[in-house]
């Protein structure tokens, strides 16, 4: 497999000098991180998971995947934020946007959204299908989620009973059972349960059960992602700059000292818009707070091209650029010959979408680092299982060695509870005061 950073676009703005100077600051970040793993009260399992995931519940995830694809043609994975970005940006990596549209069990995502159409529009596409339920949610009170939970429980119970939706819904949760909580209801209806570990957080438990299962579901090889994952522990544990995750933490961080504040996630595959979701979600909550913290924005190209890439080759030069460069598509089409040429493309008749694609990738590098903006790219040479592993070991991190540089928490978001104690108090939930506007 390839994975590899590459800083040819980035040259022309940052020194040498610069570079040493937080290659340093980045060493310390990373024997910060690696201290951290051996206190148990960090949520940093994720870090180790690449090396420990095969136990009795990663054979039951596994076990479970299997049943639901023997028994449904669609699982509604019910979710929000790291409970569901994941493992959808895994599922469209390997399968592409259209995955539901190719065969096999169909996977929806619910409660990410209060949208009742959003929730309408899964609902119509279940209909005449036998659906299985993947819940993930720690406490199980969490709005967006508990909605869409009620909603398809009802659904199942009125199709199948009670004792048939009992073999139809699969919850993650937290691991001890206490009053009122999900993992409590759920063993007292009988679901099947998994574990959201304690040690990790939602926006890194990707590689956990949080998105094995429905990844596993969906028909993807699990034992591969891992295996990739376990390639970039290995690949990424020094601390020093043979790593290439802190490296590019550093690349980073010397950027934002020099007032690029907005990092735009962007690749040239369709399939990669959840990928870019994900790292939104990764790095916003991990590096937003206190004041700090560079905001992370997604494009496609070339779509992207005619609207925000406007803005990226002459607005504020406040931005930078991480492409993820997947060098070998899935599929193959070749642009057919026409003797008429009415839109003028014959100069290109002949070749492949994808040797067009990577011209425009080039192209849109040199650009953009004319225009002012630095690019850093990271080359994968396909989107397979194995690669996506090794990628979101690799964000990840990045990710959290970059937070310590910043010299804040990577790991919590108390900024996420703001408006929910606002909504509340607007839906009258017992225990918070009245609004006041």
């Amino acid at each position: 497999m390839v994975f590899n950073v590459n800083t040819e676009f980035l040259k022309d703005f940052v020194s040498g000098e610069e570079m040493k100077a937080w290659e340093k600051k980045a060493v310390s970040a990373a024997e910060k991180l690696e201290a951290n793993i051996e206190k148990k009260d960090m949520p940093v399992g994720w870090t180790t998971l690449p090396d420990r995931y095969e136990t009795e519940e990663y054979a039951r995830i596994k076990k479970a995947a299997e049943k639901i694809r023997k028994d449904s043609g669609a699982l509604v994975v019910i979710g929000i934020g790291g409970s569901y970005l994941g493992a959808r940006a895994a599922i469209e990596f390997i399968q592409g946007e259209d995955h539901n549209a190719v065969g096999g069990v169909k996977v929806f995502f619910a409660g990410n959204s209060i949208d009742s159409d959003s929730l309408y529009g899964i609902i119509k596409q279940c209909e005449g299908v036998d659906i299985s339920v993947n819940v993930i949610s720690k406490s199980g009170t969490t709005t967006e989620p508990a909605i869409a939970f009620r909603v398809f429980r009802k659904i199942l119970e009125d199709r199948y009973g009670k004792e048939g939706a009992r073999e139809r819904i699969y919850v993650t949760t937290d691991k001890t059972p206490k009053p009122g909580n999900l993992r409590d209801f759920a063993e007292k209806e009988g679901y099947e349960t998994f574990v959201v570990p304690d040690d990790i957080g939602g926006r890194y438990s990707v590689l956990s059960s949080v998105g094995l299962l429905p990844i596993a579901a969906a028909g993807i090889d699990i034992d591969k992602i891992m295996e990739g994952a376990k390639k970039a522990r290995r690949d990424n544990a020094a601390c020093g700059y043979s790593s290439a995750a802190v490296k590019y933490a550093a690349i980073r961080n010397v950027l934002y000292s020099k007032g690029k504040n907005v990092e735009v996630f962007g690749s040239f595959s369709a399939s990669l818009r959840y990928t870019g979701e994900w790292l939104k979600q990764l790095f916003a909550e991990s590096e937003g707070k206190e004041g700090k913290g560079i905001f992370p924005a997604s494009v496609v190209y070339s779509t992207d091209l005619h609207s925000v890439g406007q803005y990226i080759q002459q607005g504020q030069r406040l931005l930078f650029q991480t492409i993820i460069d997947v060098r070998e598509p899935k599929h193959r089409i070749t642009i057919p010959q026409s003797a008429e040429n009415i839109d003028g493309i014959g100069y290109i008749e002949g070749k492949t979408l994808d040797f067009v694609n990577r011209k425009a990738l080039i192209g849109t590098m040199y650009a953009h680092r004319d225009g002012g903006v630095p690019n850093v790219i990271i080359e994968l040479e396909k989107a397979d299982e194995e690669h996506f592993g090794y990628m979101v070991y690799f964000f990840e991190k990045a990710c959290a060695v970059s937070g310590y540089i910043l010299g804040i928490n990577p790991f919590d978001q108390p900024g996420v509870e703001a408006y929910k104690k606002n909504m509340f108090s607007l839906l009258g939930k017992p225990g918070y005061p009245e609004f006041v506007f």
